[in-house]
């Protein structure tokens, strides 16, 4: 049986009937676009993150595109990210038509280098993206009283920290917007595309739905551009509302299987070796993916290959890397962390329904493709 980091299959054979009643729901409704399930969704995706405000759109590059936009983002404007996370994180930045600038990450937990943002601050910097990578919290703290002491915005980067908590605090509530990725691999995954955006602010939840249907205040008058066709579709907002009230479940599913990873394979990690994924004080992970790190690690993931284990890098490019990002700039070897663990860092099966017999199964392959690397 071949193995691979995520499957949807054994949660949709468990949670079918739900779905499919949730289709049936939207097909039978009478309105297909911006009816009662998107509202249903917002409303309760907003409460679960005790903000007043969401936004439904059609996935998480958007998300992030239309809340840099709502947050005042455009040419001429630079906003500072990492390198060390998924392209659509980049590819929304330069959307708007600001430059990102990268920051270092620290090697430990693979999240931005805070002590490092200052520095990389210039006048025409108007946003921080913090990305809470893996599923874990960025130490939010100093972030804020860098964004306050310089006046700059902080837009939440959480399409992998759903349900994540740093100091109890969920990721998404302590930036000044947050966006969020639906799809299907996520911890709160629909069936197809999706996203949202979250906000205290009445200002920015407004331009956000602005932004998402044509940049219209009411039907066919633009009051703002520009504006986009981003609309959540009402079939997944309708899976999403029944999904969301799962989050937690899964989140402890995702506990579950780390504890077993950490517990079986503790006798074959250390320095030089065998890497597992490190949780700040203070921070829930709720571990989007196992990320682990080693040397050898293209050996490990072509050893185990044999076992009908097919692993997954995230990520094997640094975006600074890529070549559709050469005209910004930043060479290789000007992010050394970030280089580094991109050779190294390769993620274990993760997903709530992961059951335990194919669990051993990627437990003994690695224990063995291990011993002889």
């Amino acid at each position: 049986m071949t193995t691979r980091v995520w499957d949807y299959l054994p949660e949709y054979a468990v949670e079918k009937d739900d779905i499919l009643d949730a289709v049936a729901k939207v097909f039978g409704s009478g309105q297909l676009v911006l009816g009662e399930s998107v509202k249903g969704f917002e409303a309760e995706f907003a409460a679960y993150h005790g903000l007043p405000y969401a936004t439904g759109v059609d996935n998480g590059t958007n998300a992030l595109k239309l809340a840099l936009q709502a947050l005042g983002v455009g040419p001429g404007d630079e906003v500072v990210t990492v390198s060390n996370t998924a392209a659509p994180t980049v590819v929304a930045i330069v959307g708007t038509g600001a430059t990102p600038v990268f920051v270092d990450v620290r090697e430990d937990d693979f999240l931005i280098d805070t002590e490092q943002v200052e520095a990389a601050i210039t006048p025409r910097t108007k946003v921080l993206l913090p990305v809470h990578l893996y599923g874990q919290s960025v130490d939010m703290e100093p972030l804020r009283r860098i964004a306050d002491r310089h006046g700059l915005k902080i837009l939440e980067d959480c399409a992998q920290s759903h349900g994540a908590r740093h100091h109890g605090r969920l990721t998404g509530t302590m930036g000044d917007a947050a966006a969020f990725s639906f799809y299907p691999t996520k911890v709160l995954g629909a069936y197809g595309d999706g996203g949202a955006v979250v906000t205290a602010d009445e200002t920015t939840d407004r331009a956000m739905k602005q932004l998402r249907y044509y940049g219209m205040d009411k039907v066919y008058y633009v009051v703002r551009t520009p504006g986009h066709n981003s609309r959540l579709d009402e079939v997944q907002a309708e899976i999403l509302r029944r999904k969301l009230t799962r989050l937690d479940a899964y989140v402890a599913g995702r506990g579950a299987v780390a504890r077993r990873y950490e517990e079986q394979l503790a006798d074959v990690t250390g320095p030089g070796g065998l890497l597992l994924p490190a949780t700040n004080p203070g921070n829930t992970h709720v571990y989007y993916v196992y990320v682990v790190r080693h040397p050898k690690r293209d050996a490990i993931i072509e050893a185990l290959k044999a076992y009908d284990i097919h692993l997954n890098i995230s990520y094997p490019w640094p975006v600074h890397t890529m070549s559709g990002f050469e005209h910004l700039g930043r060479p290789e070897g000007s992010l050394p962390v970030t280089e580094k663990l991109a050779g190294e860092i390769f993620s274990l099966p993760m997903y709530p329904s992961l059951s335990e017999g194919l669990q051993d199964k990627v437990i003994g392959a690695l224990r063995e493709v291990l011993a002889r690397v």
